[in-house]
C-alpha cells in the first residue's frame, strides 16, 4: 500500500515538473505581451511578474502598424493547401510502398525520406529557377509549389509505419466480402489509419508555419508574407527588438497549434490497429 502511494506521488511530481517546463514558454510570452518596455528592460525588476502596470501598446503595435492578420491568413491558406496536396500524394504512395513485397518498399521509403533531410539552403537556389520559370515569384503560390518537396517525403515515411502495422488479413477479408482493392483501401485502411493521417496533418501544418528560408527567398511583398517571415522582419528593426509585440505574435500563432496537439494527443498514441484486430 505504501509503495503504491509513493508511486502515485512520484508520478504526480514528474507530471507537475514536465507540465511546468512545457507551460513556462507560454507564461513568459503572455507576461511579455503586456509588459511595458521600461519594465522589461529594467534589470532590477523581476522578469516573471508585472513590476509596472500592464499595457496594450504591444498589441496596438502588432495589429495597428503591421499586417499581422494578413500574415496569419496567408499562413493558414498556404498550410491548408499544402496539407491537402501532401495527403493526396503521400497517402497512396505510403500505402503502395508499405505493401511492396521484399526489401524494395523499405529501400524506396528510406530513399524518399533522405530527400527530406536535404538542407533548404542547398535547394532554394535551384527551386528559385523553377519558381521563376512558372512565373510565381512574389506570390503565395510559390511556396505552395515548393513546400510539398519536404512535406511529402516526411509524410510518406511516417505513414508507411502505420500502414505496415495493419494486418493484410483485414484487407483480404474485405476483398472476400466483395470490395475492390481501392474500396478496401478507402473503407478499411484509411479509417484505421486515422491517427497516422491526423499526425501527418498536424506535423505538415506545423512545418509550413515555421518554415523561413523558402518564404523569405520567394516572397518579398509584405502583403504576401507569412507569419514566420513577416514578424521578424517588421518587428526587428536594426538593433531594436519589439519584444512585447514579438511575444504577442508568437503566442497568438502558437496557441491554436498547441491546443490541437493536446486535443488529439490520444489519437496520436491510440492503438487503432489493435482495436481493429480484436474487433
Amino acid at each position: 500500500m505504501r509503495s503504491l502511494v509513493w508511486r502515485k506521488l512520484g508520478h504526480w511530481i514528474v507530471l507537475l515538473i514536465f507540465t511546468g517546463l512545457l507551460a513556462f514558454p507560454f507564461y513568459w510570452m503572455l507576461i511579455t505581451t503586456f509588459k511595458q518596455t521600461s519594465d522589461l528592460y529594467n534589470l532590477q525588476n523581476n522578469p516573471f511578474r508585472f513590476n509596472a502596470a500592464p499595457t496594450l501598446d504591444n498589441l496596438r503595435l502588432l495589429f495597428g502598424q503591421t499586417l499581422y492578420l494578413r500574415w496569419l491568413g496567408n499562413t493558414v491558406l498556404i498550410g491548408v493547401i499544402v496539407v491537402a496536396i501532401t495527403l493526396l500524394l503521400a497517402v497512396p504512395a505510403a500505402y503502395a510502398l508499405a505493401r511492396l513485397t521484399g526489401r524494395w518498399g523499405q529501400r524506396l521509403g528510406i530513399a524518399i525520406f533522405l530527400t527530406y533531410l536535404v538542407p533548404p539552403t542547398l535547394l532554394f537556389l535551384p527551386l528559385s529557377r523553377v519558381v521563376a520559370f512558372l512565373g510565381l515569384q512574389d506570390t503565395i503560390w510559390s511556396v505552395v509549389v515548393v513546400y510539398p518537396s519536404f512535406t511529402v517525403p516526411f509524410s510518406i515515411w511516417l505513414l508507411m509505419g502505420f500502414f505496415k502495422s495493419i494486418p493484410r488479413d483485414l484487407e483480404d477479408a474485405a476483398l472476400v466480402d466483395g470490395l475492390t482493392p481501392f474500396g478496401a483501401f478507402m473503407k478499411l485502411v484509411v479509417p484505421i489509419s486515422t491517427s497516422g493521417i491526423l499526425t501527418v496533418v498536424i506535423f505538415t501544418f506545423t512545418l509550413v508555419t515555421q518554415e523561413f528560408i523558402y518564404a523569405l527567398t520567394f516572397i518579398s511583398t509584405a502583403e504576401h508574407q507569412t507569419v514566420s517571415v513577416g514578424v521578424p522582419i517588421f518587428l526587428v528593426r536594426g538593433d531594436v527588438y519589439y519584444w512585447g509585440s514579438l511575444m504577442a505574435a508568437c503566442l497568438i500563432a502558437s496557441l491554436p497549434i498547441a491546443f490541437v496537439y493536446n486535443l488529439f494527443l490520444d489519437r496520436f498514441i491510440a492503438g487503432f490497429t489493435v482495436g481493429a484486430v480484436k474487433g
